[in-house]
């Protein structure tokens, strides 16, 4: 239930910001070699989270963890999004990404085996 009021809550506010130009709030970092706006960088997040969870990289605890973080930075763009996105809080959110981006790469690839029950780096 909490899955799917999440993936709702992110198709809402992409949709509430799709009338914003992509130019507008363009970022360097695509993951597809180009550029991402924001909301494609939101979708990209979630998409990477629930892909962990699917696939067993990610922990039940993990993966809480990392949707809780990614809840707090949709509210903070809502927040800077009512009086419309300067370059500087552009730039924090950019900032904010790249480190859910990061913390999701590590705990994807921090070799806890979900799928056999170890959780503490035990590989067969």
């Amino acid at each position: 239930m909490k899955k799917t009021l999440i993936s709702i809550a992110a198709v809402s506010t992409l949709a509430a910001a799709a009338a914003i130009p992509a130019a507008a709030s363009a970022h360097p970092y695509g993951g597809h070699g180009g550029w991402q706006n924001i909301n494609q960088r939101q979708a990209n997040l979630d998409r990477r989270i629930d892909r962990g969870v699917r696939n067993g990289a990610l922990t039940r605890r993990e993966a809480q963890s990392l949707r809780y973080q990614f809840r707090q930075l949709v509210r903070l763009e809502d927040r800077y999004r009512r009086g419309g996105l300067n370059n500087w809080e552009r730039a924090d959110l950019n900032r904010r990404f790249d480190a859910l981006s990061a913390r999701i790469r590590y705990e994807r690839h921090d070799r806890q085996d979900r799928r056999y029950g170890y959780g503490y780096g035990h590989r067969n």
